[in-house]
């Protein structure tokens, strides 16, 4: 670990790298580097590729699970769950009663015509 607090110590593939990291950011960092450290592992593993191709590879894998993830954040904040806890599809149930109440809207209007 680093002497200095504004950096820290950090490995990757065997490889020891200092950076610049901010205090509160110290955990954080380590978890970053502990995911990437086993992204590249995986990727080393099956691939006899130099660091540098293995370093894009996994940057490329790390960047398209971001955005995935963003996607499917942003798709479930705009989207309303359609189920409660019961499983009741309450959009398909406010449908079909709006379908019958038009049904019974049109066999009134018919049965008023023919008295």
């Amino acid at each position: 670990m680093s002497s200095n607090s504004n950096y820290l110590d950090i490995t990757l593939l065997g490889k020891e790298y200092r950076v610049a990291c901010p205090a509160e950011e110290k955990d954080a960092l380590r978890r970053a580097a502990a995911y990437v450290d086993e992204k590249i592992r995986g990727i080393a593993e099956k691939k006899r590729a130099n660091g540098e191709r293995v370093a894009v590879m996994v940057a490329l894998n790390v960047a398209h699970e971001f955005l995935c993830l963003q996607d499917q954040r942003s798709e479930e904040n705009q989207t309303p769950a359609p189920h409660d806890a019961t499983g009741v599809d309450f959009d398909d149930t406010k449908r079909r009663i709006a379908s019958m109440e038009a049904q019974l809207d049109a066999v009134l209007e018919l049965q008023d015509k023919l008295i």
